[in-house]
């Protein structure tokens, strides 16, 4: 086939691939061999156990593990000389046929790795790409992902190792994949401006909805935590919304919205959002800042963090530190300890030393849940303003659209309707002030 063929039938495959959904549903037949490298200061085995939670999500068993205690990276390969030497050994022992390190490589970096190495490398970044882009349901979650990926992608098409193909290869190849040097610069830089006008067009829509709920004066819980603390589970005993409950990173990545009612008839609503990790790629926060608005947007943030983790202080700073990168670290705060149901009494009680105002629960079985829901009827904002109607026999739609909307406080039948005490948001104020009595609207 002529050359020139060849580059109009691979430019043909990428713009195919580019343009197409993400395959979110695409599981490997066979699940991959990999390798986990560390590389810090005191470093040790147990350090990667987050990835290799990871890479269990992502579809690879972790067949050995390398680690090196320096102070930096190389510059050139990541890892030093000798226990690169190691590493290839552990490769081919092992009979691995990928790589996996726990920070963000250079495309220098992964280039030299991979002729050295002769198997495809991947770094933390494009492993939770690639998780990312296996959950992802909504046209907006799958945009977010490949938007991600493609800005993790450009600088990186040149040059990849002679060992993979990124197209249709496994871990690290979901979404808009490669076809080697033939990519289309061009093309996935209008693919990614096209991306980014529909994510806008989508976000009108989500921040409709939102001022909507807002506009109704009924207070707002955003769902935030470490990734598999439990947030969806909980979510689930919250409110019974039928959520993905899954024991995998990453299991919730479209955020769920639904209505709860909490002790004394107060109403609020939750959206459960998505996980967050250490060591988060800027880029992902930056694609999927939409969706984390909604935690920003909140008037109280249900923090869930998982009890039984042995890097459970790490894990609550890492969500505190993304919570201020989205510019929710000010925001009312309730701290949850899930999974209560594993740890001993005695456990329990220096938890809630080491975390006072701390709420323990477990999402599985209920336990706490109750008083979770006292807690947050205390912390929610109540609606703003107090007012006594006086609606009339036959008008119950108003009624019932003021035990949704508001916090009902009294009802009394009257000889020509029923006297309802309410506290109010600003719209529904509005709605309904044809039926508010005399001077009976205060602060």
């Amino acid at each position: 086939m002529p050359e020139r063929d060849r580059t109009r039938r691979a430019r043909r495959s990428t713009r195919a691939t580019l343009e197409s959904p993400l395959s979110a549903t695409w599981q490997p037949a066979i699940r991959e061999r990999a390798v986990l490298v560390g590389v810090g200061p005191g470093i040790a085995d147990e350090d990667l156990d987050e990835l290799a939670a990871l890479a269990d999500s992502a579809g690879a068993d972790t067949v050995s593990r390398v680690v090196q205690s320096r102070s930096e990276p190389d510059p050139a390969t990541f890892i030093g000389r000798g226990k690169l030497e190691e590493l290839h050994h552990e490769v081919h022992a092992r009979d691995a046929g990928s790589v996996i390190l726990d920070q963000e490589l250079t495309p220098g970096q992964l280039r030299s790795l991979e002729e050295r190495l002769g198997v495809k490398v991947i770094d933390r970044t494009a492993l939770i790409l690639d998780i990312f882009a296996l959950h992802a349901r909504s046209r907006e979650g799958k945009a977010q992902v490949e938007l991600a990926q493609l800005n993790y992608l450009l600088p990186r098409l040149r040059g990849w190792g002679e060992a993979m193909s990124r197209l249709g290869g496994g871990i690290g190849t979901r979404g808009p994949g490669e076809t080697k040097m033939e990519v289309d610069r061009q093309h996935i830089r209008r693919r990614i401006a096209k991306l980014r006008r529909d994510i806008k067009t989508l976000a009108k829509t989500r921040d409709l909805k939102r001022s909507q709920r807002q506009d109704s004066g009924i207070p707002q819980i955003a769902i935030a935590g470490y990734t598999n603390a439990g947030k969806s589970t909980l979510m689930r005993q919250l409110t019974g919304a039928d959520v993905v409950v899954a024991d995998q990173l990453f299991a919730t990545l479209d955020p769920t919205t639904r209505r709860i009612e909490l002790p004394g008839r107060r109403k609020a609503v939750v959206s459960d959002t998505v996980g967050f990790v250490g060591k988060l790629p800027h880029d992902l926060v930056e694609a999927f800042r939409s969706t984390l608005e909604e935690v920003g947007m909140a008037d109280l943030i249900l923090h869930v963090a998982d009890a039984t983790s042995h890097a459970l202080d790490e894990q609550v700073d890492a969500v505190r530190r993304v919570l201020g990168e989205i510019g929710a670290g000010d925001l009312p705060e309730v701290l949850v300890l899930n999974k209560i149901d594993r740890l001993a009494g005695s456990h329990r009680a220096r938890l809630a030393r080491r975390f006072p105002g701390s709420v323990p629960v477990s999402a599985l079985t209920g336990e706490g849940v109750e008083g979770l829901l006292e807690v947050l009827g205390e912390r929610i904002p109540r609606p703003p303003v107090e007012i006594t109607l006086l609606v009339p026999f036959g008008r119950e739609d108003v009624t019932a659209r003021l035990y949704r909307e508001a916090e009902v406080l009294s009802t009394e039948l009257d000889t020509t309707g029923t006297i309802v005490k309410a506290r109010v948001g600003l719209r529904l104020l509005s709605a309904v002030r044809g039926f508010v009595t005399d001077g009976a609207a205060s602060g």
